[in-house]
């Protein structure tokens, strides 16, 4: 008989120190990975050895500014041919299908293929995020561990995603929104023993993050004062339309995506196709290269003009979504918080200029822009209003995000059926939890819906007299299994129709003589869930109900059908639509 679940087993000790390693491991990934981009940035736009991390836009190379995105794309397109084809896209997607399909197995030379890919996509002035990236590598590193190790399919998700969750909270130095990203991108679920290795690893990730980098917030932006209700609506507002837009942009990236899929070139050549365009766009508004992390800071510090948050909007999109549908390795994160900042920018600048009764502040709606596009685009509702209060650190955002954030969601959830995340994994015929709901089973002991009216054998009783009783029609005898007791009605065993009716076993034998192995019990506390597994792993499909007390004191029997018909029950009172108190009653 299982013993009934405990909320944490010793065993989620050892995974936590793992995952505290795999945390500091992440940290050192996202500062290698950051130097390495600096580096590969200086040597392609300035000429010059030095591992800072610096912005392209800065470059004097006139024309020949094209060329570089196209070179570091042909490099791309060689590792991803020759090197793994996992590294190709953002990381979170392919990602999440190996946590679906391969019991969240990854290869192992993704650990270092993808942060140099990456690097070399970034550092050549690909409009991508570092973090994406870093996500992928701390995953990657995590599965490794749990691929080294004798650890579960259910271990190994976790310590891939504390490894995810450990790079995200390095690279931004945002610990509680690492910790949503990985319950709602990665884990699929909220439990004791995922959640704490994964918190346990952001903490240590982020104190290493603190050490090597500092604690300033990663957007600094003056402080914002509390908004009223009439901001709080426009930011509501703000978030209806950032929500249609980022279903358009979903959208967009997937139709790139299959323009690419029908050019007449073998995909290695992609990349460099996509440099093309990102070159192109970059020679004409050079703030399009690269990470833009500034380019975030300068968006919700309200320091930017209309016509460059209107090119920031528009040509880091299209430059972009290019160059992601041209299967380069780079990350979504900083390119949408920069063309949803950009956007939330314009329309606060417009709602400030033509709506002043509002009190919108502009730098308040480019925080929310920058969320709710996310927000709306992955359906990362707490990681989106998180993230943005943590990178900023300014508390008095908290509302309006909500208040965007949530319109966002609302809009992307009833027009658009999967996300920027899960759009990949649903064409190649994959299911993506979207919802996590508690487990009516788990809710349900198994003594409340089980069968007390018992049909029990004998151990006394010879085979012959048995044989006679099940020939006779009654509806009790038509049962598939039945307990067998001694004198004391204590359980000796379980036998079945099938034990008592073959034919080698004689007419004079006692039923005590024919049990030959372990029944197969469940306590009436526990819960119908444990019961479910216990008969999956069994390949049973019945259980005997015992005593919590005394597991030789049979209560009841346990069949499938009553699981099912309490799951029914469960799902009828959940959808069934009544009304308790009658307004018309009471006058």
């Amino acid at each position: 008989m299982p013993r009934p679940s405990a909320p944490l087993a010793p065993r989620v000790l050892w995974i936590s120190a793992l995952a505290i390693v795999l945390g500091l491991a992440a940290a050192v990934v996202a500062r290698a990975l950051t130097m390495l981009i600096g580096l590969i940035t200086n040597l392609a736009f300035y000429g010059r050895v030095d591992t800072s991390f610096v912005s392209p836009a800065g470059n004097h190379l006139g024309l020949w500014v094209i060329v570089v995105p196209v070179i570091g794309g042909l490099i791309v397109g060689v590792m991803a041919r020759y090197g793994s084809h996992a590294i190709r896209g953002h990381g979170i997607p392919e990602a999440m299908e190996q946590i679906l399909i391969n019991d969240s197995r990854i290869a192992p030379r993704v650990t270092w293929l993808k942060p140099v890919s990456s690097a070399i996509a970034i550092g050549t002035g690909g409009p991508f995020g570092a973090e994406g990236p870093i996500i992928a590598t701390g995953g990657a590193l995590g599965s490794l561990v749990g691929q080294l190790l004798h650890v579960s399919a259910d271990e190994r998700k976790t310590l891939l995603a504390a490894g995810a969750a450990g790079g995200m909270a390095a690279v931004f130095a945002a610990p509680f929104a690492a910790v949503f990203m990985a319950i709602e991108l990665l884990l699929f679920e909220r439990r004791a023993r995922s959640l704490i290795p994964v918190v346990l690893a952001c903490i240590s990730a982020t104190g290493l993050r603190f050490v090597l980098e500092g604690s300033a917030a990663m957007f600094p932006m003056p402080g914002i004062a509390v908004q009223g209700l009439s901001a709080l609506t426009a930011c509501a507002m703000l978030g209806v339309i950032v929500g249609l837009v980022s279903i358009g942009v979903t959208r967009a990236t997937y139709v790139v995506e299959d323009l690419f899929e029908k050019l007449p070139l073998h995909w290695m050549w992609w990349p460099a196709l996509g440099g093309v365009a990102v070159g192109v766009i970059g020679w004409y508004a050079p703030l399009t290269m690269g990470v833009g992390y500034g380019n975030i800071a300068a968006i919700v510090a309200g320091s930017l003009g209309v016509a460059t948050l209107a090119s920031l909007c528009v040509l880091k999109f299209v430059s972009w979504s290019i160059a992601l549908g041209s299967g380069t390795s780079g990350g979504t994160l900083a390119p949408l918080f920069t063309i949803g900042g950009a956007l939330g920018g314009l329309l606060g600048l417009a709602a400030a200029h033509g709506l002043p009764w509002l009190h919108l502040d502009p730098r308040v709606a480019a925080v929310v822009g920058m969320a709710a596009l996310f927000a709306g685009s992955s359906r990362a509702l707490l990681t989106s209003v998180v993230f943005a209060f943590e990178t900023t650190q300014q508390p008095h955002v908290l509302l309006p995000l909500l208040a965007g954030c949530v319109s966002a969601f609302l809009v992307s959830g009833l027009l658009m059926r999967t996300t920027i995340m899960t759009e990949k994994l649903a064409r190649r015929g994959l299911r993506v939890p979207s919802d996590y709901r508690a487990d009516v089973l788990e809710q349900i002991n198994v003594g409340s819906v089980c069968s007390h009216d018992v049909v029990s054998l004998r151990g006394t009783q010879t085979v012959a007299e048995v044989r006679a009783w099940l020939q006779t029609g009654d509806a009790a005898a038509a049962h598939e299994g039945y307990p067998v007791l001694d004198a004391e009605a204590r359980l000796l065993g379980v036998l079945t129709r099938r034990d008592l009716l073959e034919a080698r076993v004689p007419d004079r034998a006692t039923l005590d003589t024919l049990i030959c192995r372990v029944p197969l019990l469940v306590g009436e506390d526990h819960s119908l869930r444990e019961a479910a597994d216990h008969m999956a792993v069994a390949d049973v499909g019945r259980l005997v109900v015992v005593a919590a007390d005394d597991p030789r004191r049979v209560l009841g029997m346990l069949t499938r059908g009553d699981v099912l018909a309490a799951h029914a029950r469960q799902i009828r009172a959940a959808q069934q639509r009544t009304r308790h108190i009658d307004l018309r009653g009471q006058r």
